[in-house]
Formats: structure tokens, C-alpha cells, sequence
């Protein structure tokens, strides 16, 4: 049934998928506690950490997780001002869809198919059962790398109750070449496969709190509204990676918001254009005042 499944992922464009087991993972847990001691936290790590840990905290039946990576990689000759990964329609959309596409498949042919499906939003850390199912190695900045996609693709995984084989972890790491520490404009690289999300530069720039000096000067340090690539620019595994191969996130790209128009909108006006973008869901304001940052601009009252 594993080869089954692989053969129709690449019939929807997923070329990449692998099994986690349900753990629990008791090395991770010591990170994720560590992480809370240090104050390592933004307050959007969502679930508790022993569900983070514990699939069967999520679905009682869980006997292994299907995980599949989603590449976005982009080029784009245009001056952008938006994170690659925002280029195309809501990820979280696209990516649903397709793992849903998978779950249907294995309903119609395992006998009491159970599953429970997540992107980005789900009680498991990606990164870590991507990682644990054999997909990628970690790279100084605690990105996942995968030799093909480099550090550009989404991870979707399928909690379900059919006891898949699980795969291997690959036991290697990044160059360690120091590259995205030295270029991070927050510094938040600790050196050690860890960061310190506070300063993240991406993170502020989708920070609704009032922002303190520091996260303006990191906020200026670039030109994107909102999120940062410049950890995934500088580093040499993202050298040369294609482009992505799934047509939805190549199809009605926006690289630029003009500062003159969003300005001019209302909220409702933003939601109705731009609701279905990944750059949306903090809002229209949020977006302005990162524009204003960015630019110098006065802000309005």
C-alpha cells in the first residue's frame, strides 16, 4: 500500500512523501521545554507540548503520519517586496487540497480509513516529523533541508490509523558555513540548530503588538513586507533548486503591494482583493505600517 500511495502522490504533483512514526518523541519534548525555559516562544506554537509530542493526543488511533513536502520556489525578474512563499494563492489552501486528494485515495482502498489532515496550523511540529520521516536534514538556522528543494517547500502531513512502515531520519546536517547568522537581521541563529523566534525578522513583520526600536531597525534591514528570505537567499543548499513543479504555485502570482494603493483601501476592500493570500491574514494595517517601516513613510493618524 506504501508504493501504491507514493505512485499516486506523484499523479498530483507530490514527489516527495514519507512516513513518521507516532512516537512520542522524547527528544523533542527536552527541546521544546528548553525553548519554553529560554522564553524561546512567540505565543503562535499553538497546542501544549505533550501534544506537540504525542499524535495519539490528536487521533487516539493514530498508527503512523504520512508527511509530504510541497516546493514553491519562484524566480522572478520583478523588484519584489513580498516573501517567495506568498507569491501564489494561500498555501494552506492549495496544500489541503491535495493531502485531502491523498485521503480520499486511501479511503477507497483501506477498509476504516481514518485521518486527520494539517498544514502549518496543525498539534505536530513539521519541521521535526518532516525531518523524522527521512524528507530533510537541519540546517544551522532550523530550517529543513531537502537536497532537491532546498529549504523552499510547505510540509503537510496525514495523522491516519493504517500502520504504514515508518522511514529513516537522515543523520547529516547543513554545510554549518555560517552564512544565514552572519546575514540574519535579527541575529536570532544561535549556532547550535536553534534560533531565538523573537527577532526573527519574519516574525515581526507579522507582529500586531506595538513594535519596540529593535524590531523597526530589524524590520528596515530589508525590503519585504511580510516574512524574510534572506536565511534561504544565503545559503548554498537553495544554490541552483528548481523551480516549483505544482502548477497552483505558479498560477496568479503577485510579487509587489504598492503602498499608494494600499493605503487608499479600506480593510473590507483588502479582504475581498487579497483574502486569498498567505500575506493576508494579519490584515491590511498591518501591512501598511510595515510599507511606513520600510519607507520612511509619515504615518498617517
Amino acid at each position: 500500500m506504501k508504493e501504491k500511495l507514493k505512485e499516486f502522490a506523484k499523479g498530483v504533483e507530490i514527489e516527495k512523501l514519507a512516513i513518521a512514526d507516532i512516537g512520542p518523541y522524547m527528544d523533542l519534548k527536552e527541546i521544546l521545554v528548553n525553548r519554553e525555559e529560554k522564553d524561546h516562544l512567540t505565543g503562535l506554537e499553538g497546542s501544549s507540548i505533550e501534544k506537540r509530542i504525542d499524535p495519539t493526543l490528536t487521533m487516539k488511533d493514530a498508527k503512523s503520519i504520512i508527511v509530504c513536502l510541497f516546493p514553491y520556489k519562484m524566480k522572478t525578474k520583478e523588484k519584489s517586496n513580498l516573501s517567495n512563499y506568498t507569491y501564489s494563492k494561500d498555501y494552506h489552501v492549495i496544500v489541503k487540497e491535495k493531502l485531502e486528494t491523498i485521503a480520499n485515495f486511501l479511503d477507497e482502498n483501506i477498509e476504516n480509513f481514518k485521518y486527520e489532515s494539517y498544514v502549518d496550523t496543525g498539534p505536530l511540529v513539521d519541521r521535526y516529523i518532516a525531518h523524522r520521516a527521512g524528507l530533510g536534514f537541519y540546517g544551522i538556522n532550523a530550517h529543513l533541508i531537502n537536497d532537491d528543494y532546498g529549504t523552499y517547500f510547505f510540509i503537510g502531513y496525514i495523522i491516519n490509523n493504517h500502520p504504514f512502515k515508518a522511514d529513516k531520519a537522515m543523520d547529516r546536517t547543513c554545510f554549518e558555513c555560517m552564512k544565514c547568522k552572519e546575514k540574519c537581521p535579527g541575529n536570532i541563529i544561535l549556532g547550535n540548530f536553534d534560533i531565538n523566534p523573537k527577532r526573527c525578522r519574519s516574525y515581526i513583520s507579522q507582529k500586531k503588538k506595538d513594535l519596540d526600536e529593535l524590531d523597526i531597525d530589524i524590520i528596515k534591514k530589508d525590503n519585504i513586507l511580510f516574512g524574510c528570505d534572506i536565511c534561504q537567499k544565503v545559503c548554498p543548499h537553495n544554490g541552483g533548486i528548481k523551480e516549483t513543479n505544482i502548477k497552483e504555485f505558479k498560477e496568479d502570482l503577485i510579487y509587489k503591494l504598492e503602498y499608494e494603493e494600499i493605503n487608499a483601501m479600506s480593510n473590507k476592500a483588502f479582504k475581498r482583493k487579497y483574502g486569498n493570500r498567505a500575506f493576508a491574514w494579519r490584515g491590511r494595517k498591518l501591512i501598511k505600517r510595515n510599507h511606513e517601516i520600510i519607507n520612511d513613510i509619515e504615518i498617517e493618524d
